[in-house]
């Protein structure tokens, strides 16, 4: 079995769900620490030529507290404002008759926390993408958090039975090939390669949320760029 673990991510990029298409299970990471001006509620779109930042508003946000324990800050009246700008970015798009509506969807799945809001965006874009890749909560299955860092990912792969463990290429750093040789577990990284696409006749932003990638490519297309990547 090949797996992967990542934290969990509102709207992430290409190189995001190409590790979740890569493996046969996904563990989304949400009994760690919540990381404040991180990823995990906000992302890039693009927005008249340039990058724009949609963030997602939290309720006592914290990094001494788990990611599965933030709130929502469900008292504003956030959705409105993030479709609206959604729209107002996409609206020309060629996918956006498809697409709007997903997001609409995601933005409005009711859950009080940040980790329901993003599981249910990440299972529902796979769905859409026809990845089958099973995708579990760390939260609800493997009770580890007692360890740290490199072996506590070496303790989820043991639990899985995973021979082959693959990471983001920023893990390079972090995690020792032999170490996990040793544990009877091939270490790879996934280094994405998707290329440019046209967006409107802007010169190309690169690295955008999925919503980006989704509005300006058929299913066709983005399967090819899911496929875009090399193992190291």
């Amino acid at each position: 079995m090949t797996i992967a673990i990542m934290q969990p991510y509102i709207f992430p990029y290409i190189g995001y769900f190409q590790l979740i298409n890569a493996v046969d299970k996904f563990v989304i990471y949400d009994d760690v620490n919540f990381i404040n001006k991180g990823w995990i509620n906000r992302n890039r779109i693009l927005l008249s030529g340039k990058d724009h930042l949609l963030t997602i508003p939290l309720k006592n946000a914290s990094q001494n507290k788990l990611i599965y324990e933030v709130d929502l800050l469900n008292t504003e009246p956030w959705r409105k404002k993030l479709l609206k700008t959604v729209q107002q970015a996409y609206q020309k798009a060629p996918n956006y008759q498809t697409v709007f509506p997903i997001v609409e969807e995601i933005v409005h799945f009711e859950t009080d926390t940040i980790s329901g809001l993003v599981v249910n965006c990440i299972r529902r874009i796979c769905n859409y993408l026809r990845i089958d890749t099973e995708i579990v909560d760390s939260s609800r299955v493997y009770k580890n958090s007692d360890l740290k860092a490199q072996e506590r990912i070496l303790d989820i792969c043991k639990q899985e039975n995973a021979g082959r463990y693959i990471n983001p290429i920023g893990g390079m750093a972090l995690y020792d090939k032999e170490r996990f040789r040793v544990e009877g577990v091939e270490l790879y990284f996934i280094k994405s390669t998707a290329g440019p696409y046209p967006q409107f006749k802007n010169a190309f932003v690169p690295w955008l949320s999925i919503i980006d990638v989704l509005m300006f490519n058929n299913l066709e297309s983005v399967n090819s760029l899911l496929k875009e990547y090399e193992l190291i």
